[in-house]
């Protein structure tokens, strides 16, 4: 197992920073939600709240997928889902202030559209109640036409869907129902619907594959139209999950994210404690530029 570098080590939180997380976690309890930060074991939840941004997690917290790489449980939500949770995320989302949100889910394969509809009805709650931006990141939804086209047709400003890391790994280490190609499929449908709207996907390094693969990848996001683009370390969640098979340096973060420019995204973040949301608010602002 490779050794921890220092690079990937989270800063202590100041004073101010603590008081900042224990207000946001008391908002997001009192409404009853989840977010990605707390879910997920994000290594910058302190520094997106504090610029007010925020990931949240609908359609519960159990996955009905089991990726070897992911901390979020895995079983059978029982087509379960709660009308009035985007009414909830709304109003928490309008008392934080927040800027820019970022709603993203479980994969709920349990329910026939994979859940787009709640997808749509919170981004519809939230521009109702807010000036907030909304950026989707997505399941793949199995590629279904009608769940993509109920997204499409939401006012969200950014879609966004994982390709997660390069074709050679895919089939060892996500779920069997997902697929480098799916994946790509999904990015593409959706760029040919976005009207002009941002299309965004991420990739994580140290689960084993090449420098020369994920330049490829790079490659094959851009020819179906992706144009935002994270690059972020692997780091193992849990005892259980797979283990890091590299530490990718700060200095070669900046090599991929200069390779991944060299092929025209038009924003790119990139770096070892990088995430789909890091930074999310200045990708767009950049993007626009």
């Amino acid at each position: 197992m490779a050794t921890v570098p220092d690079w990937v080590r989270v800063r202590a939180l100041t004073p101010a920073e603590s008081d900042g997380i224990r207000r946001i976690r008391a908002v997001v309890a009192r409404h009853r939600l989840h977010t990605v930060c707390q879910e997920a074991v994000c290594p910058n939840a302190a520094e997106c709240w504090a610029s007010g941004t925020a990931t949240f997690m609908i359609l519960g917290d159990v996955c009905t997928r089991a990726c070897r790489f992911c901390a979020v449980a895995t079983g059978d939500p029982g087509g379960r889902v709660d009308a009035q949770e985007p009414e909830r995320l709304a109003a928490a989302v309008a008392e934080l202030r927040l800027r820019y949100v970022v709603l993203t889910s479980v994969d709920r394969d349990d329910l026939e559209d994979g859940g787009a509809s709640v997808y749509a009805a919170s981004v519809a709650r939230i521009k109702a109640a807010t000036a907030a931006r909304v950026e989707v990141l997505l399941p793949d939804f199995r590629a279904d036409p009608g769940a993509i086209d109920a997204i499409l047709a939401s006012e969200a400003d950014v879609l966004a869907h994982n390709l997660e890391m390069v074709a050679s790994l895919t089939s060892r280490l996500r779920d069997r129902r997902a697929s480098y190609d799916q994946s790509l499929r999904v990015l593409e449908a959706f760029h040919a619907g976005a009207a002009g709207r941002r299309i965004k996907s991420g990739v994580m390094v140290g689960l084993g594959e090449t420098d020369e693969e994920l330049v490829g990848a790079f490659r094959d996001l851009r020819a179906v139209g992706v144009d935002t683009l994270t690059i972020g370390q692997y780091l193992q969640p849990t005892p259980a999950a797979v283990p890091v098979a590299r530490y990718v340096a700060p200095e070669g973060f900046e090599a991929l994210a200069e390779q991944a420019r060299e092929l025209g995204f038009r924003a790119v973040v990139s770096g070892p404690l990088v995430r789909s949301s890091f930074h999310a608010a200045e990708a767009f602002e950049e993007g626009c530029a």
